[in-house]
């Protein structure tokens, strides 16, 4: 993958209709219109650069990437904006690991636009990070991340997953142009190298020699060296029979040291003709180097690989001939050798992207990458504490008082199992104090002082032995101190729960009133919510009996005369049954009695 930052849209690139994708969505930053700091650069128009106010760290993050053997190479842009540095100058990470710091002047040198490293990668992402230092808005023109042999580059036990492999300097000797793999038409599983030109090792030390003979053994695995390579070369002299090359490096490193011969001259024609011994840094790395005889033949490519520890600014290499009064070499390449950083668990890296998330915490924090790597740009108000059992480092502390926060404390903050002391006072964090702080358990010290916080202390605060300082006051707190925290100021602890109105219940507080435990207060709403229900079932009865009784009321008051008229009948009846009693008679005799 290639990668044209700040672009909007995928780019091809002349000659070689090279395919450059967009970066948009990798990361943060600013895009903007890119100088060329060097012809070299690929002809590309946009950058994207990475403001102070944005953090100090920033980041490319590629995911899906296979896993496998990478070159990994960074250009350089300068944007050509009066307020900008024209020579900015940070430092560059590669999966947690710093591989370059730039420095002054590296827009004058063409070996110096761009930073390229071997690395492995193995968790199906890239992270590339941009470190200022101070001096000026890191700007990024192009990312190349493209896959090498498993084997390349291989140079011992050492060699492996946990090495990385900055390339320092790559040189082809007695070549008057810089050139890529592809300008070379090499195999694309070299990596496409640049190969800096050098026509000379000192003024009238040395001689170029070239020839148009096709050279065997070059383009071989795991390597893949285009044959072009050996096809030129640098000779000594008569006047200068040695051969000495001086190149600048970081004192106290390993260096993988690459050596490249051909025997392309056509006065040497047998073994034995050139005989030369490799010296670096004054001590003997190989002796006796006869091309023809260990290459097999001339026209022939030979590479010779040794590892060498520099204590000193100044890694010198040094022909000096035997048999014969010349030596010749056709190309060097220097790798410092870098140890991979361990990174954070990934664990508690996530718990405290949750915490920036959910904080918001400001951009000038630059949360991005590993929290404690590379260890010269760790994460500010993150503490780090490495373990050595499981290699990995971890968060014991966090600082982030007076900082503006204004969200709230996420759970996962619980996730971080390591930590000894928070410190979130004087912000304006809001909502209630998560109850998983009582698990972690190693906590000394947490201060939430002066904050937002509402509700009640957890009762899981008790639960945190080795707390020794408590800071909560100046919140909304409410409630009742747990009893388990009253009881450890007993010993010794340092706490404070002033400036809570609501908080009741050890010495220096309100006393609270009846307290209800839990259970309790669920038993009184439940007891609470069945009177009312029997209160609502009881008017509801007592309303319907009064309306079946003004009902029958009504009813009654309707019949009333035609009552009091049968009444009167039945009266007048029985008065004359009474008067005739003496003298009755028979139904027949008197005929039926009509009652109406």
């Amino acid at each position: 993958m290639r990668i044209s930052c700040g672009a909007r849209l995928n780019v091809h690139t002349a000659p070689t209709n090279t395919l450059w994708f967009k970066d948009f969505a990798y990361t943060g930053g600013i895009p903007a219109n890119a100088t060329l700091p060097s012809y070299i650069s690929p002809p590309l128009k946009t950058l994207r650069y990475f403001p102070l106010s944005s953090g100090p760290n920033n980041c490319y993050n590629i995911k899906n990437v296979p896993s496998g053997h990478y070159a990994v190479r960074v250009f350089f842009g300068l944007d050509g904006h009066p307020n900008f540095d024209n020579e900015p100058l940070f430092d560059i990470s590669v999966e947690g690991t710093q591989i370059y710091s730039l420095k002054s002047g590296w827009t004058n040198q063409d070996d110096q636009v761009f930073t390229e490293a071997l690395v492995f990668l193995n968790d199906g992402t890239a992270s590339l990070c941009f470190h200022s230092t101070g001096h000026g808005d890191p700007a990024i023109l192009s990312i190349e991340i493209l896959q090498v042999d498993d084997r390349a580059y291989y140079f011992g036990p050492a060699w492996g997953r946990g090495i990385i492999l900055r390339t320092a300097a790559r040189l082809s000797c007695g070549n008057g142009k810089p050139k890529f793999d592809v300008d070379y038409s090499g195999d694309h599983w070299g990596g496409d190298r640049f190969w800096s030109p050098i026509k000379t090792f000192g003024q009238g030390s040395d001689l170029a020699t070239s020839t148009e003979s096709s050279i065997k053994m070059a383009s071989n695995a795991p390597n893949f060296y285009p044959e072009a390579l050996y096809q030129t070369a640098l000779v000594s002299t008569d006047t200068q029979p040695d051969l000495a090359y001086t190149m600048d490096v970081d004192p106290n490193r390993n260096y993988s040291i690459w050596l490249h011969f051909a025997e392309i001259d056509s006065s040497v024609t047998t073994a034995g003709k050139r005989v030369f011994d490799i010296l670096i840094n004054g001590d003997v790395a190989f002796e006796e180097v006869d091309v023809v005889k260990m290459s097999g033949d001339r026209y022939t490519a030979l590479v010779l690989n040794t590892t060498v520890a520099v204590n000193g600014r100044a890694l010198t290499i040094s022909l000096h001939p035997k048999e014969g009064s010349h030596a010749i070499i056709n190309a060097i390449e220097v790798f410092e050798i870098v140890a991979t950083e361990s990174k954070t668990l990934l664990e508690e890296v996530r718990a405290l992207q949750s915490l920036k998330s959910a904080l918001g915490l400001p951009l000038r924090f630059g949360w991005n990458g590993d929290p404690c790597v590379p260890q010269q740009h760790p994460w500010n108000g993150a503490d780090c504490l490495y373990d050595k059992t499981s290699s990995k480092w971890f968060i014991d502390g966090l600082g982030l008082d007076n900082q503006g926060l204004s969200g709230f404390l996420p759970n996962d903050i619980s996730r971080l199992l390591h930590l000894q002391s928070i410190n979130l006072s004087d912000n304006n964090i809001h909502g209630a104090i998560p109850p998983s702080i009582g698990s972690i358990a190693g906590l000394v010290v947490l201060d939430l002082s002066y904050n937002l916080f509402n509700g009640s202390i957890p009762e899981s605060l008790g639960q945190l032995t080795s707390l020794r300082r408590l800071n909560l006051n100046g919140n909304s707190l409410s409630g009742k101190v747990p009893a388990a925290l009253g009881g450890r100021l007993l010993h010794g602890a340092s706490f404070n729960f002033t400036d809570n109105a609501g908080l009741c219940g050890i010495p220096g507080l309100p006393t609270c009133g009846p307290h209800l435990s839990a259970g309790a207060k669920i038993g009184v709403a439940f007891g609470a919510s069945v009177g009312f229900l029997l209160m609502v079932i009881c008017s509801m009865c007592w309303g319907k009996r009064r309306q079946n009784i003004l009902r029958a009321q009504q009813i009654a008051a309707r019949g009333a005369p035609y009552a009091k008229a049968r009444t009167h009948l039945s009266h007048d009846i029985q008065l004359t049954r009474h008067y005739n009693h003496g003298n009755a008679r028979t139904a027949a005799e008197n005929g039926p009695i009509l009652l109406s």
